[in-house]
């Protein structure tokens, strides 16, 4: 290990902090970064408070280390050549395109280091990269903001549509929106322009629309998409057959049909994939039906079927996001300071994704995706990253960013041995007991916890 005996102390009890920190210090080096913003921005320029600075700080929140951007600067204010009203204008005025930049670059560099572990799963279809497409509300912010002190309806700053890819666990695109009103479905064009050849696109039924299926089409892509009835012109082209069950024993149907685009008549040659669901969904649907142009010799309608189930991966994301990590922060109303938290959330996301992949390649898939606990981990990280960066002077932090891929690697894999394992496995609970009926009762609005326990027998 390439790492001084300063950090021994912290190896032996916190490995995971050192990996998450080590990666964020490669990952965020202020140069690189900055040169990213030089190159992104549009409107924006740097002065004295630099995009670097305001990676840094965002990260902090986010990991839970500060539990938020004033506490940060109460805390660290003093690194910065600029008062905190000076930082909340710079938030403000991070363009989305910039977040998003941060966000891919950031998601290739982790992606080449995971691939170096090895011990990754088997593509989910051989010779394409299956990616999930689904798209996310930021929450409610507080109404700090002129227009928004008198209304009593929840403030929302923005929205995104995510790009995952569930064989690296990484959300590497991300397309962002100020305009939480906006159609999803408007913003698929901005999709098409980061799909690749032989890339799959697997999607609910918002992205079954004409422009955005014959979209990927022309750019040598493929798509796994929940049928709308409603939004794309199809005929048969040939009976349907039963083509096999399911991992639930339903029995599953395959038709070939073609798909018109009612402007140019240009057609694509698709299959629809249909199985009958053991209870209506929340739209009354009985059936579900699924529209591919993979061909039938490189996935079968089971396995079509199974992409589909997948999909379910993005959502469980997203809850991590959510739950283990601080992506909406209810003090950044303004919606590009919003975009910015929720991209930096997304790199802290792929980090903890990369440090669970050196985790799995040790301690078996199994352990981090049945036993491994997030919420202990990223718990444990708040909890020893503000003194360890206190004990280890941040000169000595730079050999992270000095390693090759190899050594950056092999560096990850050597900590994660390190881990005691008891500290992040999940508490498991038994089965949850029915509840009584309330009971209520108009004359009380409240009774006397100690009175009730005495009079329990």
């Amino acid at each position: 290990m390439l790492l001084g005996k300063r950090f021994d102390a912290f190896i032996k009890s916190s490995p995971v902090s050192v990996m998450i920190q080590g990666t964020l210090e490669r990952t965020v080096a202020a140069a690189d970064l900055d040169q990213l913003f030089e190159e992104t921005a549009q409107v924006q320029y740097s002065k004295k408070l630099l995009f670097s600075q305001c990676v840094q700080m965002m990260s902090d929140v986010v990991f839970r280390i500060e539990p938020s951007v004033g506490a940060w600067y109460t805390e660290h204010g003093d690194t910065l050549d600029v008062t905190l009203k000076a930082v909340y204008p710079k938030l403000q005025g991070i363009e989305p395109q910039v977040s998003a930049a941060m966000v891919r670059a950031t998601a290739k560099e982790l992606a080449d280091a995971r691939r170096e572990m090895g011990s990754l799963p088997r593509p989910l279809l051989s010779g394409y990269r299956v990616r999930v497409l689904d798209g996310t509300h930021l929450a409610g912010t507080q109404r700090h903001i002129f227009e928004l002190r008198r209304l009593a309806a929840a403030a929302l700053p923005g929205q995104a549509l995510l790009m995952y890819d569930p064989r690296l666990d990484m959300i590497d695109e991300i397309v962002p929106c100020e305009d939480a009103y906006t159609q999803e479905r408007t913003l698929c064009q901005h999709v098409l322009d980061l799909v690749a050849r032989r890339d799959v696109i697997v999607a609910d039924s918002a992205y079954c629309t004409t422009t955005f299926l014959f979209g990927l089409a022309a750019q040598g892509a493929f798509f796994v998409v929940r049928q709308h009835q409603l939004n794309v012109r199809w005929e048969p082209a040939g009976r349907s057959r039963r083509a096999g069950t399911d991992e639930h024993r339903r029995a599953v149907y395959e038709q070939p049909v073609r798909l018109i685009h009612p402007e140019t008549g240009e057609v694509i040659e698709a299959r629809r994939i249909s199985v009958t669901l053991k209870k209506p969904d929340k739209n009354g649907n009985t059936e579900l039906h699924v529209l591919t142009n993979v061909p039938s010799a490189d996935a079968d309608a089971v396995k079509i079927l199974s992409l589909y189930a997948d999909r379910w991966t993005i959502e469980t994301a997203i809850q991590h996001l959510k739950g283990d990590l601080r992506c909406e922060i209810d003090t950044l109303g303004y919606p590009k300071a919003a975009l910015f938290g929720m991209c930096v959330a997304l790199m802290a996301y792929n980090i903890v994704s990369l440090v669970k992949g050196a985790l799995r390649a040790t301690w078996g898939r199994e352990f981090v995706e049945e036993e491994l606990s997030m919420y202990y981990l990223t718990l444990n990280v708040s909890k020893v990253t503000a003194g360890m960066l206190i004990a280890i002077p941040e000169k000595d932090w730079t050999v992270f960013r000095t390693m090759t891929t190899a050594e950056f690697a092999a560096t990850l894999l050597e900590l994660a041995s390190h881990l005691q394992i008891h500290k992040y496995q999940k508490r498991k609970r038994g089965p949850k007991k029915k509840q009584p009926k309330k009971i209520i009762d108009k004359k009380h609005t409240h009774y006397s916890t100690s009175r009730l326990i005495a009079n329990r027998r």
